[in-house]
């Protein structure tokens, strides 16, 4: 039984660049806008400057989105999207599923898998939100793109695929357009695989492979997102779609990506925690646990191996490349 839901309220939880830019687009979709840091200092700032200087800055918040550091307005929201990484989405669902509007819809707007439990986004859900219906919003965006109002287009999946029409409907734009799917898995994977291997694409790029190489790696990391999706279940659409093959082309050849960026700076002989910058990008922490579960189904995924190896110092970058690149010649599959 699916009801109708009529979004006015949409509660958004996490003031990063993402959340702050998605804030924004739910806003010129014309709802009322609640969006929710922890950090008291920089929610003040936010909302006295109207601006996130610190994340998104350049990029004025729309009217209707008001910033805030306590729970009243989440709490009143009809429609929440947790804009946390994939690592801190426990903790956080955690904090707010007892003050959440009952039946709200909760729209996980991150990529990974939680290292520990090898769990994706939407299973962290169902164990910390029970009752609650996850979406999964997903697909190739850049937050400052998205902010400034460029053309984008993203995918929103949930089981109930009337649930992942409607929320789609409620957060589009004229340059935000959402398609609408049930295979939630599907895009989960493709969010949760491309991260891992844009940090190859990265080391690649940073030790000045060419242009050729790099695509070469797009197309063998995306031959090996593909076997392990169809291991779980996902639809082969998907995976060629905006939240698989699209957002992996996008991440992969863009220094706006923090996980290609991690990759370029390991390439370039930097080490981990300086290439890091103290903040470690999503697919660092998803390839370990990416690899685990493709073990448990006899996947053979090359690539993620070889970037897992080198986070992990198992591997150096000169053996990365030649681990990423010197593959024995056979038949493509």
């Amino acid at each position: 039984m699916t009801h109708h839901h009529a979004f006015t309220r949409i509660g958004v939880i996490g003031a990063g660049a993402w959340g702050t830019a998605l804030a924004n687009v739910a806003a010129r979709a014309g709802h009322s806008v609640d969006l929710w840091a922890r950090d008291a200092h920089h929610v003040a700032a936010i909302a006295r400057d109207r601006v996130n200087a610190k994340k998104l800055p350049g990029i004025a918040l729309d009217a209707k989105v008001s910033p805030a550091s306590d729970h009243a307005g989440i709490a009143a929201a009809d429609l929440i999207l947790l804009v946390v990484p994939t690592q801190s989405l426990r903790g956080v669902a955690q904090r707010f599923a007892p003050i959440l509007k009952p039946g709200a819809p909760v729209v996980v707007c991150a990529k990974g898998i939680e290292q520990g439990t090898d769990l994706f986004v939407s299973d962290i859900i169902a164990q910390t939100m029970p009752g609650r219906q996850p979406a999964v919003l997903s697909g190739p965006s850049f937050a400052h793109d998205v902010a400034r109002g460029l053309p984008t287009a993203v995918t929103i999946a949930a089981s109930d695929a009337a649930l992942a029409e409607q929320i789609g409907a409620a957060l589009a734009t004229p340059s935000f357009r959402l398609y609408h799917t049930d295979d939630l898995r599907g895009v989960e994977i493709g969010g949760a695989a491309k991260n891992v291997l844009a940090i190859a694409c990265g080391i690649a790029a940073g030790r000045g492979l060419g242009a050729s190489a790099g695509a070469a790696l797009v197309a063998r990391g995306f031959a090996e997102l593909s076997r392990f999706g169809r291991a779980f279940g996902a639809r082969g659409e998907t995976l060629m779609g905006l939240s698989g093959l699209g957002d992996l082309v996008l991440t992969c050849g863009s220094i706006q990506s923090r996980n290609f960026a991690l990759g370029v700076a390991l390439g370039e002989g930097m080490p981990l925690a300086r290439a890091s910058g103290g903040k470690l990008a999503e697919g660092a922490f998803t390839a370990s646990a990416i690899l685990d579960l493709a073990r448990k189904r006899h996947v053979e995924m090359p690539i993620s191996q070889a970037v897992d190896a080198v986070l992990a110092g198992r591997l150096d970058i000169g053996g990365a490349i030649d681990t990423l690149l010197a593959r024995p010649l056979r038949g493509e599959g």
